[in-house]
């Protein structure tokens, strides 16, 4: 195996100068940093990565720690991180933490061992203080999807509850008073606030809350085939469903049709989100942005303004979801 050694003898510099080039330095003429470059072709040397990372303290790695890797939320959001930190001639390390404490533990801890310059992570199950002490750490870290008060300056996040609300707000508007609601798993966060964003809204218009017409779904579009057909053996009147996300609203939306019912005359439909391809289903889908490819891009940014000390970069922590309206929801019919 070459060595760079072998490097300065064949391409007749110093070592001082095959490390010049090997780390980009720009103090080297471009002949000589071509004879380097042709040595190292020639003898096929590669740089140990694990020694440079080593000897400059810096491995050019950020870990990256998401929920899951499969679905259409979080693929945009590791794509605008990994398009960013590449830009800027930087490489990703990807783990899953699966929603799980111990899972998203033992992944933090692996992206540590890893030697990453830094972690974006996406977590849910662990706790504000394992997440504080987290950053009492030599790694820098920055949240994504999350709000923890005391490190706010590292969050990147939605205002979910804002999102709950403009959703519920919407259908009001539209003369619904019996609403159903599809719920997140309650013990994520974003799922408790969207709620707590929905109930505000029904308050204000002193509409009550039915808590008969709730389901708990886990975000995949198999519960929300689940809480549709739970919500229709009810036999409670309700006019419009509200789902905490796009997946489970097109579930629902699916379970509708099977069973004879019409979108959105027989029942309006509200989803969460706004992702790509409720927006090309008949009928197209009313939903609430969650502009996370854009929390992505901003939580790399994030990384490379404070530890690779890239200054021209414009970081925005928090983000304001928006009403997309389409075709699922309808005014009510008297």
């Amino acid at each position: 195996m070459a060595t760079i050694y072998d490097v300065s003898v064949l391409a007749g510099v110093s070592l001082a100068t095959v490390s010049r080039v090997m780390n980009k330095n720009t103090n080297v003429s471009d002949k000589t940093k071509q004879k380097v470059l042709d040595a190292m072709a020639q003898l096929d040397y590669r740089p140990n990565a694990i020694a440079q990372s080593l000897a400059s303290n810096c491995s050019n790695s950020v870990g990256v720690l998401v929920s899951q890797l499969d679905g259409p939320f979080y693929g945009p959001m590791m794509t605008e991180i990994e398009d960013a930190l590449r830009d800027a001639g930087k490489h990703v390390i990807i783990a899953a933490g699966k929603s799980n404490e111990s899972l998203e533990k033992d992944a933090v801890q692996f992206l540590l061992d890893r030697g990453c310059d830094a972690l974006i992570i996406d977590v849910e199950a662990v706790s504000d203080d394992y997440l504080i002490d987290l950053c009492k750490r030599s790694t820098p870290i920055v949240l994504i999807n999350r709000y923890v008060a005391a490190i706010r300056e590292r969050c990147i996040y939605l205002d979910n509850e804002l999102g709950g609300y403009l959703a519920t707000q919407h259908m009001l508007s539209l003369g619904h008073e019996h609403i159903a609601y599809i719920s997140g798993p309650l013990f994520k966060l974003d799922a408790r606030q969207r709620l707590m964003g929905h109930k505000k809204a029904l308050t204000e218009s002193a509409i009550p809350y039915e808590s008969e017409l709730f389901y708990e779904g886990t975000f995949k579009e198999s519960s929300g085939c689940d809480g549709m057909r739970h919500l229709l053996s009810l036999q409670r009147p309700f006019t419009a469903v509200i789902c905490a996300n796009d997946q489970m609203a097109s579930g629902a939306i699916s379970t509708c049709l099977e069973q004879g019912l019409k979108v959105p005359e027989d029942l309006s439909f509200m989803g969460y989100d706004n992702i790509p391809f409720p927006q090309y289903i008949s009928p197209k889908l009313t939903s609430v942005s969650n502009p996370i490819h854009e929390m992505g891009k901003m939580a790399a940014f994030w990384v490379l303004k404070h530890v690779y000390n890239k200054t021209d970069v414009e970081i925005v922590s928090h983000f304001t979801p928006s009403l997309f309206v389409r075709d699922s929801a309808v005014k009510r019919e008297k």
